[in-house]
């Protein structure tokens, strides 16, 4: 029988702190409206198409950090399977492989042990996340104009931890009774990046049958 989602996700297995949304805010009421529309058992097709009346980018905004806060968790419950060991690179298989580059420390796309590839990419985007000159808080402040370019990036590389966990490490996620809750986290994920076109489609080659298993 499948576990509840606090027994498989312990706070103690959270790779990082969650990023939160402060109350009174208008993304904190999106927040809200999305996790309630997610907990009614509506069509995951329709909870994420965009409320009536509601901005395109915070819609995007308060997904992304959903998201980086979902699947921060999901690689946290399997971190201590994921060592450089057992996973010298950041691949999804032996089709795929990733190599880290962020312009800074990286310059040149660099093969990573997966872990250490983890915890870079989770450094990056907390850093964006918490950069108000990307994601402001402020009310009225407006955000750049190419938030959602970023928000693409972001999302593309969150993607690759999917791929990473569901190919390398799905026997542990099913041992751990977390089968469906990862499913649904990918199907909310896909879902969303599909409805606005977020990711090309030549991206998400890796789970192609993964997808067309959950989400068809």
């Amino acid at each position: 029988m499948a576990l509840c989602l606090g027994q498989v996700f312990s706070k103690d297995k959270t790779f990082r702190p969650r990023k939160r949304f402060e109350p009174g805010t208008q993304r904190f009421e999106l927040y809200k409206k999305a996790q309630a529309s997610l907990k009614s058992g509506l069509d995951l097709r329709k909870v994420v198409q965009l409320p009536e009346g509601e901005s395109l980018n915070d819609w995007i905004a308060v997904h992304v950090v959903d998201f980086f806060n979902r699947i921060n968790l999901i690689y946290g419950t399997v971190s201590e399977f994921c060592s450089e060991r057992s996973c010298p690179t950041m691949s999804g298989g032996l089709r795929y492989e990733y190599r880290w580059k962020d312009g800074e420390d990286y310059r040149r796309p660099t093969k990573l042990p997966a872990l250490k590839y983890m915890n870079l990419l989770m450094d990056w985007i907390e850093s964006r996340i918490n950069d108000e000159d990307i994601f402001p808080t402020r009310t009225g402040v407006p955000f750049p104009k190419n938030f959602q370019q970023v928000c693409k990036k972001m999302l593309s590389r969150l993607f690759r931890v999917f791929v990473h966990v569901y190919i390398h490490h799905f026997d542990s996620i099913c041992s751990m009774g977390a089968e469906a809750h990862i499913n649904t986290c990918y199907k909310h994920y896909y879902y969303f990046i599909s409805e606005f076109s977020l990711i090309e489609p030549s991206e998400l080659e890796p789970l192609k049958a993964m997808t067309e298993k959950i989400c068809n």
